[in-house]
């Protein structure tokens, strides 16, 4: 039995083994949201999507870049459209458009969390939004299991990139290695943990491919408490290793499984493959944990807006979380 709900803009499954379990699930999901507020967006904003494009506010900057799952029509009258600091296309190449020119690299905060941004060639600008309900999550889920633990939560982010879940979890009071394959990722992801006052905080920051990495673990038989991974469609390591979604995740997943501690806190899944719907995440979660007990949740991060701004699917999650 499966119910589905929406937590901080994220549309969720709940998967449950017993109909009491549904009532007793759903009982508490309406009072979340009957207590919940649309949470305060700060330095991030979606303004409008459509036409396969989605128009946000970073700051004081407002960008346009391709989203192919804006298949309706915007909302805003063009004007306000055209008034875009600047545009990324795919047209032709992939290439920046500016209307005034963007600095070379500038602050946001969202929420509670700070990041530098900068334009790349590929769109990126170095935070993905839709994952701030995750960043929540992570903060609450440490923090509410710190109250019960005599040891700091140790958590390993995987696919790290500029370290939004790593500043999560060290805000929390965790101890957490960060690895990416990417160096230049992994400096930014320090400059972010700086930005945060995180520069003195417990964490380990590894450039190496994942696959490899994971495999010493488990031969040095290394244990985390909490393990969270953002995998690529497809990718490659320090040295060029390949890593291919379709067939690596899995792998991947079942190493993670190995090195959870005998008092695991939990799992969380996320990816931007188009093909990797909820559910696909949850089954391969499920299979790769299927020894420890506990709750897993799925569902489709969005980026949002204020009142009135189209909810714009960015790809999804699953979680796995030990029931105290």
């Amino acid at each position: 039995m499966a119910q589905y709900y929406t937590y901080e803009g994220i549309s969720c499954r709940r998967s449950f083994r017993r109909r009491t379990d549904f009532v007793i699930a759903r009982r508490q999901q309406m009072r979340i949201l009957a207590t919940m507020k649309d949470p305060e967006h700060n330095g991030y904003e979606l303004l409008d999507s459509g036409n396969g494009d989605k128009l946000e506010r970073f700051g004081p900057y407002t960008l346009i870049r391709p989203c192919a799952a804006a298949v309706w029509e915007p909302s805003l009258v063009p004007a306000k459209w055209t008034e875009a600091t600047a545009r990324f296309g795919r047209d032709g190449g992939n290439s920046w458009t500016f209307r005034e020119a963007l600095p070379s690299s500038w602050d946001i905060q969202i929420d509670e969390l700070t990041f530098k941004l900068v334009s790349t060639g590929f769109g990126h600008i170095g935070v993905f939004p839709e994952q701030r309900p995750c960043w929540s999550w992570i903060r609450d889920t440490i923090t509410k299991a710190r109250a019960h633990r005599t040891k700091p939560v140790s958590v390993l982010n995987l696919f790290a990139y500029s370290g939004g879940s790593t500043l999560a979890a060290a805000r929390a009071g965790a101890e957490v290695c960060h690895l990416d394959a990417s160096r230049g990722m992994v400096a930014r992801a320090r400059e972010n943990a700086g930005l945060n006052g995180l520069d003195k905080a417990p964490i380990r920051w590894i450039v190496d491919d994942v696959t490899k990495f994971l495999d010493r673990e488990v031969r040095r038989q290394s244990h985390y408490d909490a393990i969270i991974l953002d995998p690529p469609s497809f990718g490659r390591g320090k040295t060029g290793e390949l890593f291919k979604i379709e067939t690596d995740l899995l792998p991947t997943l079942k190493r993670c499984a190995a090195l959870l501690s005998r008092e695991p806190l939990f799992v969380l899944l996320s990816c931007h493959t188009p093909s990797f719907t909820p559910i696909v995440l949850e089954n391969v979660l499920r299979q790769s944990i299927k020894t420890q007990k506990g709750l897993i949740e799925c569902g489709e991060m969005l980026l949002k807006g204020k009142s009135g701004a189209t909810f714009v699917p960015s790809g999804t999650f699953a979680s796995w979380k030990t029931q105290v």
